[in-house]
């Protein structure tokens, strides 16, 4: 059996709070705004019980995690010093997996870009960034954030109800499932600070960046009409901006991949393997 979660504490300045788990190759889990740890993989444990060490982590202010103390925000820099301490401390030398959902996937790219020598996978789970920050994308952060702020969860939820465009076949999952996730947060004020500044934040430069970086990598895509929030056609460009990209999706009329934790999971378990098998 592989080895339970072990809860752990890195920095102090926020402290960030994760867990780790099983034994063998790392991979580390980088969640979406809004998000916690629990939301890459959705709770599955396949990828432990594949032979792999996971490492996930609420990011600052999100979870269980501290918020930003003064001075500090929830920018990308700040997002990619937090990623860098829990490698530091949890994973320690040599190379490893690293996965991201979102806003989780930028921060992933970030560090791979900085750092292509320590990773040996990347997983891009439905990217949004695409090299520019437009206003219609910062008048839509901006209202969730005032939803959240003045109506708290249940503001936060009629806003994406009311606003997004969800496709009624989709409606009822994704409402419960936002609701789902926003209750695990500790620190709402934190949430609505985040939402304010991440999008404002860079990750990196112009998508051109990608085609330098050498890491094979495997793209999610979600399909528009169940997820508009992560275009589909964003994560098709990162597959073919990346080198050594591979895009992955659901099948028509399918729940998108990215909500499925047992199958995303087993897709990243094999997509690493391969990689594994290639280099022996």
């Amino acid at each position: 059996m592989p080895a339970g979660p072990a809860p752990f504490e890195v920095g102090t300045g926020p402290t960030i709070r994760g867990e780790r788990a099983g034994e063998g190759p790392p991979i580390v889990l980088c969640h979406g705004i809004t998000a916690t740890r629990r939301y890459v993989v959705h709770g599955s444990r396949a990828l432990e019980r594949g032979g792999r060490t996971v490492v996930s982590y609420d990011a600052r202010g999100h979870g269980e995690s501290d918020p930003a103390p003064p001075g500090q925000g929830y920018g990308y820099p700040e997002l990619v010093a937090d990623l860098e301490a829990v490698v530091s401390a949890k994973v320690g030398e040599g190379r490893f997996a690293l996965a991201g959902h979102s806003m989780g996937a930028h921060t992933a790219v970030a560090y791979a870009l900085a750092h292509p020598q320590r990773v040996s996978a990347l997983i891009v789970i439905g990217p949004v960034y695409e090299g520019t920050i437009s206003a219609d994308s910062l008048e839509h952060w901006d209202g969730l954030a005032a939803a959240l702020e003045s109506g708290g969860i249940d503001g936060f939820v009629d806003y994406i109800d009311r606003v997004q465009g969800i496709d009624p076949a989709w409606r009822d999952s994704v409402l419960r499932f936002t609701r789902e996730r926003m209750s695990r947060h500790r620190h709402l004020e934190a949430i609505v600070a985040a939402l304010r500044e991440v999008p404002r934040s860079r990750p990196f430069g112009p998508l051109a960046e990608l085609e330098a970086l050498e890491v094979p990598s495997l793209v999610v895509a979600s399909s528009d009409v169940a997820d508009p929030g992560h275009p589909y056609e964003v994560a098709a460009e990162y597959a073919r901006r990346l080198p050594r990209g591979e895009l992955v999706s659901e099948d028509e009329g399918q729940s998108p991949l990215a909500w499925q934790g047992g199958r995303l999971s087993r897709e990243i378990d094999a997509f690493c393997a391969r990689l594994a098998d290639t280099q022996e």
